[in-house]
């Protein structure tokens, strides 16, 4: 059995309950934005000429966002396509809040980060199963891929 199959079967065991579920697919995109958000707030420090070859994308997130892409490559290349497009996706909403909001982003990001994690709280103890990064802190990693994988699978796409 491929790696990202164990991974998705594992992950996959502690939501089973539709209300979870449901919670999952509103919650974990909303924390992986969140994150995104988070990080391109990081002022991007003593880097010089890197607005000149990336424009406003040049920031922490971008380079992080670079080391989950690897990461989602290592166990599945077809996998990482869906991952970066909804990467690419999360940083452009990022970039965009960051100019046109009021709102500071940190602060945006922050709250959804907050309350997405309680709603993902409530749809374990629905589940009765504890978060599977608990066991393994590779499955935050997981819970967007397991997402990613029921949309390849709907489209007929293989992962």
């Amino acid at each position: 059995m491929r790696k990202i199959d164990q991974l998705l079967a594992e992950y996959g065991i502690s939501h089973t309950h539709p209300y979870n579920k449901l919670i999952h697919w509103i919650c974990v995109p909303a924390i992986f934005f969140s994150i995104v958000g988070l990080i391109y707030s990081i002022p991007p420090g003593p880097v010089q000429g890197l607005d000149f070859l990336l424009g406003r994308f040049a920031n922490w997130a971008t380079f992080v966002l670079l080391i989950v892409l690897v990461y989602y490559w290592s166990i599945s290349p077809p996998l990482t396509l869906g991952m970066f497009l909804f990467s690419a996706l999360s940083l452009c909403l990022a970039n965009f809040l960051a100019i046109v909001s009021p709102v500071p982003l940190w602060l945006i990001s922050l709250l959804i980060f907050g309350i997405a994690w309680m709603f993902q709280f409530f749809g374990h103890k629905i589940e009765g199963k504890k978060p599977s990064f608990f066991k393994d802190i590779q499955f935050l990693l997981i819970g967007p891929a397991w997402l990613m994988h029921f949309i390849y699978k709907k489209i007929g796409l293989a992962y």
